[in-house]
């Protein structure tokens, strides 16, 4: 479905009027999703080696029919001391860190799409019906739901009792955490032709950053959506259409005043929160899952499936790690010296931070995972689109 929304969208377009350039088009459609063009550059074989560390399984639970296979933007979040968790028929659990131990669910008739997101005692969500939730943290219990303009693919955040969300047409839309009522709106078209997802907007002070499928970052205020400022991440290049796809489908991550944003086909970029400035940029990377941080570097996993280590200050090169190419790798996780990735055969991967080498893998699903790992207190919850959750630790070898 997704590669014939995107064909569609192309047929729409101008420069896709000659058959040339759509065959172009199909192929680098292809080559995104099937990974390598005509599927000739296919996923990496796991090789064994020595494990470097020992990982265990500290609970395995099901969680409904997790994203069903599709690409949504499900992501457990650990909030009110537990793990919530939503699938994509409508089933809203939260579970015990430590046990998995089942605490409360709550079965809706929402396709859930994104989310949860966390809020002062409430748990909010996304729909691909065009709707945003709300439950109470404790219990589950509805407290509210609201319209929006089309599905939700951002995970809503929450701040200062405003929920941000983003929907697939453009849009970024603030809604008051209590009631749902609509506070303020920022219309932005989008390109008729672009990869599907979109980044969930950050929030820096008074102000919601995000970016855009035609490679801008754009700063609203937080109180009533008034422009900041804008900024050209990535700029288009190449003959094709999806040659010049240059979305910004990364979720931006800020640091110390720096936002960090990575963009499909355009680069990776820091752009300073306050004015939008340009700090630096290395177009050596196309991204659309996602990155993380840790105090001095940023880590990356890039549309061939390839993790980089790059440095904050200059965003130059400092690891690249191949082994894992075309593997569809979820966004990295760091934490104390371990890079966390998931894959499309349900395996996690441990990396070291310090080059990039595997330290450890453990298969935890029998699908793909492609919801970014979460880490709190040194234990790493992997959530697969069949909807396995799972907790893991890491012991001393």
């Amino acid at each position: 479905m997704r590669l014939i929304t995107l064909l569609s969208g192309c047929l729409l377009l101008a420069g896709c009027s000659t058959f040339d350039t759509i065959n172009e088009s199909v192929s680098g459609i292809s080559n995104y999703f099937l990974g390598g063009e005509d599927n000739s550059d296919p996923p990496a074989v796991l090789v064994e080696y020595t494990p470097e560390i020992k990982i265990e399984t500290l609970w395995s639970e099901s969680v409904g029919v997790g994203s069903d296979e599709q690409s949504l933007k499900l992501i457990p979040v650990i909030g009110f001391g537990k793990i919530l968790v939503a699938d994509r028929e409508g089933l809203l659990q939260a579970r015990d860190l430590m046990s998995g131990r089942l605490i409360w669910e709550k079965k809706t008739d929402i396709h859930f799409s994104a989310g949860p997101g966390l809020g002062e005692g409430s748990v909010i969500l996304g729909s691909s019906d065009a709707e945003v939730a709300a439950f109470n943290g404790e219990n589950g219990e509805p407290l509210w739901k609201s319209r929006v303009s089309s599905e939700v693919l951002s995970v809503p955040v929450i701040a200062k009792g405003i929920v941000v969300v983003r929907t697939t047409d453009g849009e970024i839309i603030a809604l008051n955490e209590k009631n749902g009522g609509k506070l303020w709106n920022y219309e932005h078209n989008a390109p008729a032709l672009s990869v599907r997802g979109v980044g969930t907007p950050v929030v820096v002070g008074d102000n919601v950053i995000e970016g855009y499928d035609n490679g801008k970052l754009m700063s609203l205020r937080l109180t009533d959506g008034k422009y900041v400022w804008e900024t050209s991440v990535a700029i288009p290049k190449g003959r094709s259409e999806v040659e010049r796809l240059v979305d910004l489908d990364v979720d931006p991550i800020e640091v110390s005043g720096v936002v960090y944003i990575a963009s499909y086909h355009g680069g990776a970029a820091a752009i300073s929160e306050v004015d939008g400035d340009v700090l630096w940029r290395n177009e050596t990377i196309s991204s659309y899952t996602g990155m993380s941080h840790d105090f001095r570097n940023l880590y990356l996993s890039d549309s061939a499936d390839d993790v980089w280590q790059l440095e904050q200050r200059t965003g130059s090169s400092l690891w690249k790690q191949k082994d894992l190419h075309q593997r569809k790798l979820t966004a990295p996780t760091v934490y104390d010296n371990y890079v966390v990735v998931g894959d499309f055969e349900g395996y996690v991967h441990w990396l070291s931070s310090t080059d990039g080498r595997q330290l450890g893998r453990i298969k935890v699903a029998d699908s793909a995972i492609d919801a970014k790992p979460v880490v709190v207190d040194n234990t790493v919850y992997i959530y697969a689109k069949d909807g396995t959750l799972a907790a893991l630790k890491t012991l001393a070898p």
